[in-house]
């Protein structure tokens, strides 16, 4: 394997070509092309060559056309590009500049200055091309790193809502469901002029992966009221209003832990602790009202009880689409963001196809009610 660094010399004249390349060969492999054309096949012919040297008035196409096309190529912009030219004013250095060259050398040339110039041009291109290389290895690294994030993200939001179904007596389609009902309707409303700001693709995937931990906190509420089939005492309605808080609490002390910004964690705690806030101010736990409640806890207030609505609970029968629909419109400006009911309204249908799509089998209702 020969590991002399390529010279590609192009000049019409052949006495240059031979007079050059003979005093390259003992320290270079030398190729050579005698016009333009030919140096822009001879560039493209492996191996790629580090470094050009390149006369500029030529026959049919001149140096600063072939510095303009090697510079305007990907595959070999990054190769330095030497000047020999018996033009010596500085119009015509200041124009080969321009067209991407590197240096430039007045003919005749001095053999020490040309190999020096060389030396130093191909010192440069390696730093260069190691340069480029440790910032591929590190941008491979970080694109690496940050999809091992993500994936400890995504099974961090899985571990923990699967801890909070073992003790509810809902299915975790219905997980499924509402995270999939809040991205459909983050989407609706990216063209509003009231949410396009905020609502970006970013931010509606993190409220994807953050909405199945909206209950998280109901695995601190006893058996006792989480499990009853009937309907709560104040005092017992009391204590499960406390799950808001308690999943507040719970994702908090995980961000602390992690010790640095969490995006997908932030959005979990505003869901967690304000999804049941009422845009009339009437819900809890803070009793907040109307834009004073987070987009995202308004997203999961609708979809959450669209879903409960449809679904068989021990309590009570799946209701009809249209009935969920009635229900959901008659709460627009008491219980929801009128913005956001009219959005659901338009796409009511995209809510009964995932629902449909993530449906509950009866073996899984059955195993839900025995929780």
């Amino acid at each position: 394997m020969n590991d002399k660094p390529v010279v590609l010399i192009v000049d019409d004249e052949p006495d240059v070509l031979k007079i050059v390349g003979t005093m390259l060969k003992p320290r270079f492999q030398v190729k050579t092309a005698s016009d333009g054309r030919r140096a822009m096949q001879a560039v493209l012919d492996d191996p790629l060559p580090d470094i050009v040297l390149l006369d500029i008035m030529m026959p049919n196409m001149s140096g600063i056309e072939v510095c303009r096309f090697l510079k305007a190529d990907d595959r070999t912009r990054h190769i330095p590009v030497i000047f020999l030219t018996a033009l010596g004013e500085v119009g015509d250095e200041q124009r080969g500049f321009e067209a991407g060259g590197s240096d430039y050398i007045v003919k005749p040339i001095s053999m020490p200055i040309l190999l020096a110039r060389v030396k130093t041009h191909l010192e440069l291109k390696a730093a260069a091309d190691f340069l480029k290389d440790k910032n591929t290895f590190l941008e491979q690294e970080i694109a690496r790193r940050t999809a091992e994030l993500h994936v400890i993200q995504d099974l961090t939001i899985v571990a923990m809502a699967s801890l909070a179904e073992t003790r509810d007596n809902e299915t975790g389609n219905h997980i499924r469901r509402t995270q999939n009902y809040v991205r459909a309707l983050a989407r609706k409303l990216q063209a509003h002029p009231k949410f396009a700001s905020t609502l970006d693709d970013e931010m509606i995937e993190m409220l994807f992966k953050s909405a199945p931990l909206h209950d998280i906190g109901k695995v601190g509420i006893p058996d006792a009221i989480l499990l009853k089939p009937g309907k709560l005492t104040p005092e017992e309605f009391e204590i499960m209003k406390t799950h808001t808080t308690l999943g507040r609490d719970a994702i908090l002390s995980a961000e602390r832990l992690i010790n640095a910004p969490s995006t997908f964690l932030h959005f979990a705690r505003e869901i967690a602790y304000s999804h049941q806030e009422k845009w009339d101010g009437s819900g809890y736990p803070e009793g907040l009202a109307g834009e004073a409640i987070p987009v995202s806890a308004r997203l999961m207030a609708l979809a959450d009880v669209y879903d409960a609505l449809i679904s068989r609970r021990v309590y009570k029968p799946p209701f009809p689409h249209e009935q969920a629909v009635g229900i959901i419109r008659e709460g627009r400006g008491s219980h929801f963001d009128p913005d956001m009911v009219e959005a659901f309204l338009e796409i009511q249908d995209e809510f009964r196809a995932i629902a449909e799509r993530y449906s509950d089998s009866e073996e899984e209702v059955a195993a839900a009610a025995r929780v």
